[in-house]
């Protein structure tokens, strides 16, 4: 055990996917000049963006958007704010989205964004005007055929509005497609709030299909009560999973008699935080990974599960709704513990999935109802979990391992039909 918990983190996020991808790439038998070809950012821009804030003073940010592939399609990826946004996460996310998009069959390569600040510390007139400023720096680069953004985390579709009109008017007309995750009204689709968590509870019943698991009754923790974790444990609720632990920055509850999660909402709307629901005991995040369940969803930060506490973990399936949430040593102790693992590439792809639909109704003027989107990602979704999980019964290799070939060898075949323009 000891050379499995050996040099798991320092890898940066970057490296982690690199990790990965080489490890697929293996299996594949692939010429290395085609390795280094595939694994790379085809571009990455680095912008400065002045701004004056409220109180008068001129501050610059830095902003990133990177196209890792764009063989596929255009470029697909979301922009995020945040102070710790680095060109290394961007370039790890963005060929995340490369893989992600294959896996799910739609026509994108991999892009990703974002501008390291603070936002909660912004003013709405100050984020309008980085907004506008980065919009305006990187247009160059994006557009309905080329790199098409969306929301990511601390943006939402008041800022897509204003990336979207920034676009527009530089471009003397209304350009609905060159961003995703837009409001309603001006061009989003429905069901893309859900679609991402609604991805995880079709690959968690997918998952627990394979192996023999009831998914009606199935026990579930959620580590994450953002977006993605609220809405998988609303919809798995619905489904009839018992939802026994949730948590968030403020802590962790359990309840082994099931959450009734509608009620939960309702609290954390209300208080902010998922601690203090009542008839609920209070947990540690640690307490919460090493509950016995049938599945795990980690749906919030990256590397929570490690060689430290890998072992640790009394899960059947860990559905992974969060980027990265596992380390590529944890990986390998939760193989040799028969934990079932959905990759991140493929269990989180709802959210991408949903945008390709709300682009291609924007390009054609046509929008669907909900029930459409809804039943279009369920046959999308599901057909991934069985193309990935196919991968991994023919090769012996773990979902992750698999899905990356899967995705390799899809953006590869199209590859070698465009050829290398030299």
């Amino acid at each position: 055990m000891a050379d499995l918990k050996s040099n798991d983190i320092p890898l940066s996020v970057f490296d982690n996917v690199m990790q990965q991808f080489d490890e697929a790439a293996q299996r594949l038998n692939l010429d290395q000049g085609m390795i280094e070809f595939l694994k790379q950012p085809r571009r990455a821009l680095i912008v400065k963006l002045p701004i004056r804030r409220d109180n008068g003073q001129l501050e610059v940010f830095t902003g990133y958007r990177v196209q890792h592939s764009i063989n596929r399609g255009p470029a697909k990826g979301g922009v995020r704010y945040h102070p710790q946004v680095s060109l290394d996460e961007v370039m790890a996310l963005a060929a995340w989205m490369t893989w992600k998009c294959a896996i799910v069959g739609i026509p994108f390569g991999g892009g990703k964004g974002g501008i390291k600040c603070d936002p909660t510390t912004m003013s709405p007139h100050e984020l309008e005007h980085l907004t506008r400023r980065y919009t305006a720096e990187i247009m160059d680069i994006i557009g309905p055929e080329k790199d098409v953004p969306a929301p990511d985390v601390n943006t939402n579709p008041q800022v897509m509005a204003w990336m979207m009109d920034t676009f527009s008017m530089h471009a003397r007309q209304t350009t609905t497609a060159v961003v995703t995750g837009k409001p309603i009204d001006i061009g989003g689709s429905l069901g893309r709030v859900e679609a991402t968590g609604r991805g995880v509870m079709f690959s968690a019943r997918e998952a627990a299909r394979v192996k023999g698991i009831l998914f009606e009754g199935a026990t579930v923790a959620i580590q994450g009560f953002g977006n993605v974790g609220s809405m998988a444990a609303k919809l798995m609720y619905e489904q009839g999973c018992k939802i026994i632990a949730v948590s968030d920055v403020y802590g962790a509850i359990y309840c082994p008699d099931g959450i009734n999660i509608h009620a939960l909402m309702e609290h954390v709307a209300n208080t902010r935080r998922v601690p203090g629901f009542p008839h609920c005991k209070e947990l540690t995040h640690d307490e919460l990974l090493s509950l016995e369940c049938d599945i795990l969803v980690p749906a919030a930060l990256e590397n929570v599960i490690t060689s430290d506490n890998a072992d640790s973990i009394k899960a059947k399936i860990i559905a992974e709704g969060a980027n990265g949430p596992v380390t590529p040593n944890a990986d390998r102790i939760l193989d040799k513990n028969g934990v079932f693992v959905v990759p991140d590439i493929l269990c989180n792809a709802g959210g991408v999935t949903v945008s390709y639909f709300e682009w291609v109704q924007d390009r054609m003027g046509y929008f669907w109802e909900e029930d459409d989107v809804n039943q279009r990602l369920e046959r999308i979704m599901v057909k991934a979990f069985n193309d990935v999980y196919q991968m991994s019964q023919e090769h012996g290799a773990t979902m992750r391992i698999a899905a990356f070939m899967l995705a390799i060898k899809r953006v590869l075949d199209v590859t070698l039909m465009r050829g290398v323009y030299s």
